[in-house]
């Protein structure tokens, strides 16, 4: 790598310290919102009241997979009747990988991707989460690199069109494993409508979830909670694992997020869930969750 470009990522890497000082003439940031997967809410109940108990429990916004068009109209009434905004449309991409050897395989995937941000557009949503590749026996790492950005610059035109970002996210899919490498690959394709998905619990097992956020710094649009503990390798509930909160939030505010934290974990009744939205906004206020 040339020193031109190792410091244009490690600017972009440092950008956090500049925010940090302007966090620290704030008396109050701007608050985050919470938010769930819309899986953790009941799922054998209607729409809307999926979406009111939603609003009962505190939540500001949800989540949603891509929906079949006919479907649009029924999202988008709850949404507006309850005031919990869908905010995000979760794609995934595990079963279509941009990254795969048969180009009928990429092309459905592009079509999902396709999908998912008409989808968004139609309710309100702001980013499309993408896994774009997939790395295994079959699919190298620089093939899934290659291919994947490929496929990116062919569908952005799309989300520039429609004004709605493809928000690529770290998952344990053996790819993008370093925040400078995941800056470079968000970078690279030269796009205010491609940015980062960052998981907070996806990283505990080989990192630090704030020295990602502020190597990522304002590349990251949305930002999903989980917790994890390395001893035990298995994620568990907000603030009974390994993850330092406090420090995770200092890094948001030092970046100037105020966006989404989307609680991905199990669903369970409504105390449960009036547990887990109290444990986000203890998250939210610089708090340990317990």
């Amino acid at each position: 790598m040339e020193r031109r470009e190792w410091m244009r990522l490690v600017g972009w890497a440092t950008v956090g310290y500049g925010w940090n000082l302007f966090a620290q003439g704030q008396k109050e940031a701007r608050a985050m919102k919470a938010a769930f997967v819309e899986n953790m809410l009941p799922q054998k109940v209607s729409v809307a009241e999926r979406f009111e108990l939603a609003r009962r429990i505190g939540l500001d916004g949800v989540e949603v997979r891509p929906l079949e068009e006919g479907l649009w109209a029924e999202y988008r009434e709850a949404s507006q009747r309850t005031g919990v905004l869908i905010h995000s449309i979760i794609y995934g991409g595990w079963g279509a990988p941009l990254s795969d050897p048969d180009p009928q395989v990429v092309e459905r995937g592009k079509e999902g991707v396709r999908h998912a941000l008409r989808c968004a557009k139609a309710l309100g949503a702001d980013a499309v989460l993408l896994v774009p590749a997939v790395v295994n026996e079959r699919v190298r790492y620089a093939e899934a690199y290659e291919r994947s950005q490929k496929a990116l610059r062919e569908l952005l035109p799309l989300a520039e069109d429609l004004g709605i970002p493809i928000a690529v996210e770290n998952v344990w899919n053996n790819f993008l494993l370093s925040p400078l490498e995941f800056a470079r690959y968000v970078d690279e394709l030269g796009s205010p409508y491609l940015r980062a998905y960052f998981d907070v619990g996806n990283v505990v097992v080989f990192g630090w979830p704030q020295d990602w956020i502020r190597t990522l710094g304002r590349r990251i649009v949305k930002v999903h909670l989980k917790d994890f503990q390395r001893k035990e390798r298995r994620f568990v509930g907000l603030g009974e694992g390994d993850v330092n909160w406090p420090e995770v939030h200092r890094a948001l505010q030092e970046i100037g997020y105020d966006g989404f934290l989307t609680a991905e974990l199990g669903g369970g009744d409504e105390e449960y869930l009036r547990e887990v939205v109290r444990r986000i906004r203890r998250i939210i206020a610089g708090e340990k969750p317990l």
